[in-house]
């Protein structure tokens, strides 16, 4: 691993952008915090092993980032590793397929500043073409925050979640809660908006503070083919065993069970479908689900999904494409 550190006095923010093969989107990641010109911040980028011309992307900016070189350990592996190189009380994190919209670092600082117990605080995001045209509302649609502790108990963990470029942590909550565990190779994000709640109060930022760029590797697609659905099953019951093994290791009461993890039963359902009895059983439990605290948006998702599942013997209609 080589770092190369950027000469700047030491900041208040840290921006850390992970990236792995996103040489043609990094540019304008690194960019658009560079144009926030914000006092006090400073950015660090993780290149995880790249083979296209990241490296050659981040020597054009030498002496204003920070860089660590690494090879490929997976996105978990890239986020720690930034924030080892980071030296600011608060770190801001972003993929490097994404790229900031201006305001953001001020209203992350002034939201800290202004909830001095707030662990986490996060922003919506605007999803948006590589070509700047904006697609779908802004994510995430509800708003959590405060103490989300009962929520998640009931959820399995699951919430409303903001994706990893909306997210910023108080470096003193990151230090109490651990490095981000290496099985989380992809969707890192889901560790630190499942264990920082854990820690303190969350504070949501209403506005859409960044761009999240929808391409072929993004987790939000206007369609879901069967090797999707398995992948996102895999890593919510991952999650909830490592979350377990967390709070278990913390001395902390609360356990979680994939037995309330809604979404995974109806990725399970669309994989096989349902006959009429198991459909209107994931609808009462879609209306039950404690991960939505929107009752109104709970009840428009639970009734569109419960339409929306397969019979049994059409599930196999699903696109199998390879992985």
């Amino acid at each position: 691993m080589t770092v190369a550190v950027a000469t700047t006095p030491a900041p208040r923010l840290s921006v850390v952008i992970n990236n792995y093969n996103y040489g043609g989107f990094l540019a304008q990641a690194i960019d658009s915090v560079l144009a926030e010109r914000h006092p006090g911040a400073e950015v660090v980028v993780v290149d995880d092993g790249s083979t296209d011309d990241s490296r050659a992307v981040l020597a054009r900016y030498a002496g204003r980032i920070t860089t660590v070189l690494q090879a490929n350990q997976g996105q978990a592996a890239a986020i720690n590793a930034g924030v080892r190189a980071a030296r600011g009380e608060i770190l801001v994190f972003l993929d490097a397929d994404d790229w900031v919209l201006p305001g953001r670092l001020a209203a992350v600082e002034a939201a800290f500043a202004a909830n001095p117990r707030a662990v986490l605080a996060y922003h919506r995001l605007q999803p948006t073409r590589s070509d700047g045209t904006p697609v779908m509302k802004t994510i995430p649609r509800t708003l959590g925050a405060g103490n989300l502790v009962p929520r998640m108990v009931r959820s399995a963990g699951w919430w409303d979640f903001p994706l990893t470029s909306a997210l910023a942590v108080r470096r003193a909550a990151w230090d109490a809660a651990g490095p981000i565990p290496p099985e989380f190779r992809i969707s890192a994000d889901a560790w630190i908006v499942g264990i920082l709640p854990f820690l303190g109060r969350v504070v949501a930022i209403p506005a859409a503070l960044g761009a999240y760029r929808i391409h072929q590797n993004a987790w939000f697609r206007a369609t879901d083919d069967a090797p999707t659905l398995r992948k996102r099953m895999a890593h919510w019951k991952a999650t909830v065993e490592i979350t377990n093994r967390w709070l278990v290791a913390r001395g902390r009461p609360e356990r979680l069970s994939l037995d309330d993890h809604h979404p995974y039963h109806v990725a399970a359902a669309r994989l096989a479908g349902v006959d009429l009895g198991e459909r209107l059983l994931l609808l009462g439990q879609g209306l039950a689900f404690g991960g939505e605290a929107n009752l109104a948006r709970r009840a428009r998702r639970a009734l569109a999904t419960c339409r929306s599942l397969p019979s049994r013997g059409a599930a196999a209609a699903l696109t199998e494409r390879p992985e």
